[in-house]
């Protein structure tokens, strides 16, 4: 069984741990006398939405890009940070919800047989215990049917008597008593913020419950029920004015009275309907819905049997120390899956920074979206982990930043279709983020993100979804048609970064912004390829209405394809990260931009491009050479690069790197910040993608099985891989060789079969299987 357990309470916010719905999350720290859960909600974000764009920016872009061109890169930075920052230049941040705090009476003495366990099979927090006489047990759990987080507290030996308290550490007004059951938490997200709603009820079996002020007191009951719930008007707002950019949306008083008495309701009938189902039933169809998803995919590695009888906390200090956990490994990869389950689901935000985990009023870099690697890696595992409806999410993101990205195209601009720079926030803000070089100023955030539209077409051959689609995937090629610039043959793009990196001149001075770094032309590229296989995907299965303005639009593309730079190989034999061969001033940086060709992108492949591959090998050995590496996030990069180069041993290192250098207790991925590290999610993500990258990789032409199985998974077994085409995958290996395997189309499927050292080609109907012969 896939598990977190401890023998111990969590002592800080990252002990905890993480249940969630979707929308709805908490932190779980299992004390045994003042009980704490930490709460949040998807939509609780500072502030509503604005325009941000500076009036400065479009007289000066002529400017800027002659400047770049002329070698006047100070200048041209300094003229950016004046004339592009947005006013004011930063976007609004996600809060914590609130916090729930529980003092227990009869609870105080010595504590026996403790117990803190997330299974991550049933996406259900539990706790037990002992003290003197009495037996303590509690479960959490976050129904995604249901909309609240339920909990139940029970006692064998004796009753319980506790308190309740609902507080939040600032910025809310009051906590109102509805009857004697039930708290609300009233607040407002600051001028032009959303309100929003924090709600408590309790029941009882046996015993009583009352209220006093803002407390709930339960007196001699043998079970405790707890439900909670909360939120903004938020998604009814977007309903209402779906055709309208976030930044233009205004809400009269009136209008905004009235959102907040439906939420009011809303909040208090889902914590009634939930308390009025029996608990068990309520965990049943939470159990249900949850294993619907997470039962898709299974992963076995050889692992020590004994090692399942150490809490978690301890086998990842053995591997801190240097010890191999195979087994560890493997529930980090449920781990990835259960999170991605917990903070994404179809009718929610996209998983933030921290997915929707986050214990502060001010989190590190706002735990918005960014969108320069950080959550479009968040999305990696999605559909290989057959869960792409969890994906769902970022495409609803996507629409709304079309809609205002429209907006930042024409007013910074001047050029049609829409952009986004390098974060976003819940109203999908597209005007750039920070006064920050190597970041701020960049135009492919879109681009990246748009990506994603083709891979999950290609995992699940919607051709409805897709055609619903193209336009978004259109109106981010459209802007780079006016945006950018031909010079002697080449199409450029002016100006560009490679994020967030900075490189030395010749004279020794530092500059950040360029012309055409290497991952934008990567992504460009692979923007173009992506529309243009999808316009033709869409024309031969009628269903794209073929206009003379799209024909233009089409031929442009193919134009600027055929003239985008190609990579270039440098003196190190490295894969150049800009135009001409700087050297870095950071050369073991976090980010590895110039290699988005092999990871996510397929520009670069092992068996298709063997010198690319050989020097994107060679970037990768001087990145670690000089310390990369050294964030969560980034190594997890390092993971899915190592496994595409089909390097399973060093793919292997970076796994273990990963878990003992920027792992905390509760297995969430951290980030160095100030001294200590802070919580990102990303890597948690990335590393899961990357685990079954190691195991599978397929493309629109190959499917490779065990392309870097490192020697130490020497056997094991895995199911229901989703194949690239719309097929699973199941698959059990001895000694690096596969000796069984199932592939079952669900969709036509063709590609050539990589495995045991041969090929072989297979062509499937939609709903026909396979067993090749091992």
């Amino acid at each position: 069984m896939s598990r977190l357990w401890y023998e111990q309470a969590a002592t800080c916010w990252d002990e905890a741990l993480p249940i969630g719905n979707g929308s709805l999350g908490a932190m779980v720290f299992g004390q045994v006398g003042r009980k704490h859960l930490q709460l949040n909600e998807e939509t609780v974000w500072y502030g509503g939405p604005r325009d941000r764009h500076n009036p400065d920016a479009r007289k000066n872009l002529e400017k800027v890009r002659q400047l770049i061109y002329g070698g006047k890169i100070e200048e041209a930075e300094e003229l950016l940070k004046y004339a592009f920052s947005a006013m004011p230049q930063s976007e609004r941040h996600y809060q914590s919800l609130g916090d729930l705090w529980i003092n227990m009476r009869g609870a105080e003495g010595q504590t026996e047989g403790y117990r803190r366990e997330l299974s991550l099979e049933d996406a259900v927090a539990t706790v037990s215990y002992r003290v003197g006489e009495k037996a303590y047990t509690e479960k959490y759990f976050v129904s995604a049917p249901a909309g609240v987080l339920a909990g139940e507290i029970s006692v064998c030996g004796g009753t319980i008597s506790l308190d309740i308290m609902l507080e939040r550490e600032r910025f809310y007004e009051k906590v109102e008593g509805v009857g004697e059951d039930t708290l609300l938490l009233k607040g407002c997200l600051g001028d032009g913020g959303l309100d929003f709603r924090m709600g408590c009820k309790v029941a009882v079996e046996g015993g009583t419950v009352s209220r006093i002020g803002e407390h709930l007191l339960v007196r001699n009951a043998e079970k405790v029920f707890l439900y909670l719930s909360g939120g903004t008007p938020f998604w009814q707002i977007q309903q209402d004015r779906r055709d309208v950019p976030d930044q233009e949306i205004r809400l009269p008083d009136q209008e905004r009275k009235d959102y907040i008495s439906r939420l009011d309701r809303e909040i208090l009938e889902r914590l009634e309907k939930a308390a009025a189902k029996d608990m068990e039933a309520l965990c049943r169809e939470h159990v249900e819905d949850y294993r619907a998803l997470y039962g898709r995919v299974e992963l076995e590695l050889p692992e020590d049997r004994e090692l399942e009888a150490l809490p978690t906390d301890r086998r990842l200090e053995r591997v801190k120390k240097g010890s191999v956990d195979t087994g560890l490994v493997k529930t980090y990869f449920d781990m990835g899956r259960y999170l991605l389950i917990s903070s994404s689901r179809p009718g929610t935000l996209p998983a933030n920074l921290q997915g929707i985990w986050n214990g502060s009023m001010k989190p590190p870099w706002d735990s918005k979206y960014t969108i320069n690697i950080n959550t479009e890696m968040n999305y990696w595992p999605a559909e290989a982990c057959n869960l792409g409806e969890c994906h769902e999410p970022l495409f609803g993101l996507l629409r709304r930043l079309m809609k205002n990205g429209r907006l930042t195209a024409e007013r910074m601009y001047g050029c049609r279709g829409f952009v986004a720079h390098h974060n976003t926030d819940i109203w999908a803000d597209t005007a750039p983020q920070d006064i920050y070089i190597p970041a701020t100023y960049w135009v492919m955030g879109g681009a990246w993100l748009c990506t994603h539209i083709r891979m999950h077409y290609d995992y699940n051959r919607d051709i409805r979804w897709l055609a619903d689609m193209a336009d978004v995937l259109e109106e981010a090629v459209l802007f780079f048609e006016d945006f950018l610039e031909e010079k002697d043959g080449e199409y450029l793009i002016c100006p560009s970064v490679s994020p967030e990196n900075t490189y030395i001149m010749e004279d020794g001075t530092s500059g950040r912004m360029c012309v055409s770094s290497t991952m934008d032309n990567q992504l460009l590229r692979q923007l173009l390829q992506d529309y243009l296989y999808v316009m033709k995907e869409l024309r031969e299965k009628d269903a794209l209405e073929e206009t003379k303005e799209r024909k233009a639009v089409v031929e442009k593309a193919e134009e600027i394809l055929r003239s985008l730079p190609e990579e270039q190989v440098g003196r190190h034999g490295q894969i150049m990260e800009w135009r001409r061969d700087y050297e870095e001033k950071e050369p073991g940086h976090r980010h590895i931009s110039q290699l988005y060709g092999l990871h996510p992108g397929r520009q670069i492949t092992t068996d298709g491009t063997p010198l690319l591959a050989e020097a994107a090998r060679k970037t990768l050995e001087r990145r670690l050479q000089y310390g990369g590496g050294h964030t969560g996030w980034s190594c997890a990069w390092l993971v899915n690069l190592y496994a595409r180069l089909w390097d399973g041993e060093k793919a292997w290192e970076m796994v273990q790197k990963l878990l003992g250098n920027s792992t905390s207790l509760n297995l969430l991925d951290n980030h160095p910040m100030r001294g200590g590290t802070v919580f990102q999610i990303d890597g948690n993500f990335g590393a899961c993608a990357g685990i079954l990258e190691m195991l599978v990789q397929c493309d629109e032409s190959r499917a490779a099985l065990l392309p870097a199985c490192p020697e130490i998974w020497r056997e094991g077994r895995v199911k229901g891989v989703k194949l690239q085409g719309n097929a699973l995958l199941d698959m059990t290996w001895k000694d690096g060789r596969v000796t069984e395997c199932r592939l079952r189309a669900l969709s036509d499927w063709s590609r050539t079969l990589k495995w045991n050292g041969k090929e072989q080609e297979i062509c499937l109907k939609a709903g026909q299987e396979v067993r090749p012969e091992c």
